[in-house]
């Protein structure tokens, strides 16, 4: 079939001879970074200090303003941080857990073991209460469950918008809403959506979203986003903060004067390079288009299905294309090291214990790699390469 998305292909180098299916993980790199890094390293070089007054200082919420629009913000709403620990501990520095009876945060057993070491040992030691919802599965949380949980003294919900390790789409919307209406906040981790997953922050009405582009939006590592809604932000204000985001921050003033809109959530000097190499994919995605990614995702994700179904793989992946993210993650004999023998191909997947091979086509993918990667796997069972790999130490990304 006819698919337009795939004269992206030459944007991105590592196709040409990689069939890369570990978008989840870390997306395929576009060919101008190099150019853009090239750009940081010449400016460095030639405008030495000038360059923080002749752009770098600005390009943290610059940069931030390419993913707006994917996520439907608005232009000085997103700032660029790190990663999504620091994001999750600013949001969590800037709420009170000692007054108004309202000391609780409600997370769920499936969100990002990195998030939940920050809330388990941060948030407690800022005097608040962790409820944690179980998963009865292992793949998906009970929706009604997890609403019950909140209640009057619930200050912060704090969740993912597609789990990690089953790609299970949460119906976000539906838990705002109602948090929103027993008097508490939103902390939306989306992480594994922005990118393969249309997020409009305007509809979802979220009170901070957080993500990064080292995924689905191929811009590498080190340019994590953080959102929060402008009244919302416009009350709050992060304890783990630094001078970026004061509003006369040359002034050297020692009280602390909080900026407006995504400044205020900025802390110290920002990794210039990693917002160099942030920007090519995300221009790249918006030109693609949301929905017609979102298209795709869905179509090739449910051909892995079928076939892991036909071979009788254990899926972990939800079967309903809605609550299905960009991964289809299934269990094979010997999996560990059928995905270091793949790797050894040059078909590039992850693995999860308990979940199996994850493998994650995107915008770029064709369907004859989406094929490819189960007849890959299909070989190496049958003719036992997976015991080459038996006693080697597997990387899990």
């Amino acid at each position: 079939m006819s698919d337009s998305l795939l004269r992206f292909r030459a944007e991105f180098p590592i196709l040409a001879t990689t069939n890369y299916m570990v978008s989840n993980s870390l997306g395929a790199m576009p060919g101008s970074v190099p150019e853009r890094l090239a750009e940081y390293a010449e400016q460095w070089a030639t405008r030495g200090v000038r360059a923080w007054a002749q752009g770098w200082w600005e390009m943290p919420v610059t940069v931030g303003d390419e993913i707006a629009p994917i996520i439907g913000a608005g232009s000085g709403e997103v700032a660029m941080v790190p990663n999504v620990s620091i994001a999750q501990a600013q949001i969590l520095s800037a709420l009170d857990y000692k007054s108004d009876g309202r000391d609780t945060i409600v997370m769920t057993e499936m969100d990002f073991p990195s998030v939940r070491y920050v809330y388990d040992e941060l948030a407690t030691r800022l005097g608040a209460r962790i409820v944690v919802v179980p998963s009865d599965d292992g793949m998906s949380i009970d929706e009604d469950r997890l609403m019950a949980a909140i209640d009057e003294r619930t200050r912060l919900v704090a969740i993912s918008h597609v789990f990690f390790r089953s790609a299970y789409v949460l119906d976000a919307a539906r838990i705002c809403a109602h948090a929103h209406r027993m008097g508490a906040l939103v902390s939306l981790d989306a992480y594994h959506s922005v990118g393969i997953v249309p997020v409009d922050v305007n509809a979802i009405q979220p009170d901070f979203l957080t993500g990064g582009v080292l995924k689905w939006l191929c811009g590498g590592p080190g340019g994590c986003f953080l959102w929060a809604r402008p009244e919302v932000s416009e009350k709050t204000a992060p304890a783990l903060t630094g001078w970026q985001a004061h509003e006369h921050p040359f002034a050297f003033e020692p009280e602390m004067t909080y900026a407006d809109g995504a400044w205020r959530w900025l802390t110290g000097t920002p990794s210039i390079p990693a917002l160099f190499a942030a920007v090519a994919g995300p221009r790249l995605l918006r030109e693609a288009g949301m929905r017609a990614i979102r298209e795709k995702s869905v179509r090739q994700t449910t051909r892995l299905i079928e076939l892991a179904d036909a071979r009788g793989f254990a899926v972990t992946a939800p079967r309903a294309a809605d609550r299905r993210g960009g991964t289809v993650a299934f269990d094979v004999p010997h999996a560990r090291e059928v995905a270091q023998a793949l790797l050894a191909r040059d078909v590039l997947v992850d693995y999860r214990p308990g979940a199996g091979i994850r493998v994650a086509p995107h915008f770029y993918s064709s369907d004859e790699e989406v094929e490819s990667v189960v007849e890959s796997i299909d070989e190496i069972l049958a003719k036992e390469e997976w015991k080459k790999y038996t006693h080697e130490t597997l990387v899990v990304t």
